[in-house]
């Protein structure tokens, strides 16, 4: 999956748990991109099963669209905790690397810097 779909299932997470349901709209104010540019993405998700939406209707992950949300924003999270929290960088930077960082990291690495984040959390 491209970088770009990832952050379409991030958002599209973020914004079910924020207000229950997902509109196109909603997830084009969040990106900062044009209605008809996360369209094309959506059939793009739904095409390859990771959502699902009515014409015009509101969008929903499925379970594997869902597991997939859930993993790039928990890679979010823990990079901008250690960006922010461990490094020092002001939110904005740290919130604006992290997303670019989420996408190109190993698992491997994001394994040991997620034990490493919670590691510096109980100190």
């Amino acid at each position: 999956m491209r970088e770009s779909g990832e952050d379409y299932l991030e958002a599209v997470l973020e914004l079910e748990q924020e207000h229950g349901s997902v509109r196109l709209t909603d997830v084009a104010l969040k990106i900062g991109v044009t209605k008809p540019s996360v369209s094309r993405a959506m059939k793009i998700l739904q095409a390859d099963g990771y959502i699902h939406q009515e014409t015009y209707g509101t969008i929903e992950l499925t379970a594997k669209g869902r597991l997939k949300a859930s993993q790039v924003y928990s890679r979010h999270k823990t990079l901008t905790t250690f960006l922010g929290d461990v490094l020092g960088l002001d939110p904005v930077t740290a919130e604006a690397d992290a997303c670019r960082m989420e996408h190109i990291l190993s698992a491997e690495t994001m394994e040991r810097l997620a034990a490493f984040v919670a590691e510096h959390k109980q100190k």
